[in-house]
């Protein structure tokens, strides 16, 4: 489905990925981990068109994606949770998610697989306060708006970064629900996620980056195995010894 091939991006003449490469198929639980600085933010902004690849190829089912638009990156199956969540604070719960609705059913009515209602009773919490505003709700309710209205875009892939970032285990656990949906939907999860235990329970195998690079890719048990390992701690310490001969640091986005 999703192809990244040798991508590098960055921000003018800073380069932060370098040659990034990775795959998820229809319905796979793909986790991005790695410590601050590796690079995760950057490869979300460059794989939802908000800054431009400067080498390599990223392509959804065989089509490049590269001259897409951000705006335009949905209608290809695309969605994105963005650190930060970036919602309409002044609108309430429910007028979030129907501009989500009306545009998913606008540009994916073939691929409908999220109706109102299914988010509703996914996050019943957000039912409850549909006439809120959001800027109103706690940080795991925005989140949850977040994720929904993500999901009404109707999408093939869904892209998160770092999703329990500032976010109680407890109220994590009540978001978490929404990796089985999106397995049995057989939507695609690109999870980013500084923390290994949490990627380790949504996800079947995983891509360590450092340093703008990918260093590792863990399967299965061996992904499973490797929490808490000293695998992974080389990688959050102090990165692979080719990417730590050039340090890049990471410009974060603005939330």
């Amino acid at each position: 489905m999703l192809t990244i091939d040798s991508l590098s991006a960055g921000y003018g003449a800073l380069t932060i990925l370098q040659g990034v490469s990775m795959r998820v198929e229809a319905g796979e639980a793909v986790a991005v981990v790695g410590p601050n600085g590796a690079g995760k933010t950057t490869l979300v902004r460059a794989l939802c068109g908000l800054i431009p690849a400067t080498g390599g190829r990223l392509a959804k089912d065989g089509t490049d994606l590269g001259a897409t638009p951000a705006t335009q990156r949905p209608a290809r199956g695309l969605a994105v949770v963005l650190e930060g969540r970036h919602l309409f604070g002044e609108l309430t719960v429910r007028e979030n998610l129907v501009l989500a609705e009306r545009h998913g059913l606008g540009t994916r009515k073939d691929h409908r697989r999220f109706s109102l209602d299914e988010v509703m009773a996914l996050f019943p919490i957000l039912d409850e306060r549909r006439r809120q505003r959001v800027q109103l709700l706690s940080g795991g309710q925005q989140q949850m708006v977040a994720i929904g209205r993500a999901l009404l875009l109707q999408p093939d892939l869904l892209i998160m970064d770092e999703p329990s970032t500032g976010l109680a285990p407890k109220v994590f656990k009540d978001i978490q629900v929404v990796f089985d949906t999106l397995r049995s939907r057989r939507v695609g999860l690109l999870l980013i996620e500084q923390n290994v235990r949490i990627a380790a329970a949504a996800t079947e195998r995983a891509y360590v980056m450092a340093m703008g690079r990918v260093i590792d890719e863990l399967h299965g048990v061996d992904w499973q195995q490797a929490v808490g390992s000293d695998r992974l701690a080389r990688a959050y310490l102090g990165g692979h010894s080719e990417a730590r001969s050039t340090p890049i640091p990471e410009r974060r986005a603005v939330a």
